[in-house]
């Protein structure tokens, strides 16, 4: 059976797509607050990204050894838990994507 057009809307998202805005979602709000895993699945959540903590944990590791991200280990209650903040060198990186993403942003609104 071939799919229709409107059949193309209820498609599932490519996650290789998204997975570039999801680090510059992640690299957004750590520049703007201290983030954690759980705040972000929910904030991402908001944004209807689903991702679970064994794919955002190793994105936060991943841009920490980029250098993009900067953990600390901040009590909660009778636990610990792991904050990031974004560093120099990321909310530089961050900047740059900025402006490619609104050139992106543009291209894609002139067909629409």
């Amino acid at each position: 059976m071939s799919k229709t057009k409107s059949d193309s809307h209820s498609l599932p998202a490519d996650r290789d797509l998204y997975s570039g805005l999801i680090r510059l979602h992640v690299l957004h709000h750590a520049a703007e607050e201290p983030i954690f895993g759980l705040g972000m699945i929910e904030e991402l959540g908001r944004h209807g990204y689903r991702i679970s903590p064994g794919s955002l944990y190793p994105l936060l590791h991943g841009l920490e050894k980029k250098g993009y991200l900067r953990s600390t280990q901040q009590r909660n209650g009778k636990s610990l838990r792991k904050v990031y903040r974004a560093t120099a060198l990321g909310r530089k990186a961050l900047e740059a994507s900025t402006i490619k993403v609104r050139e992106l942003f543009r291209e894609l609104m002139e067909g629409v």
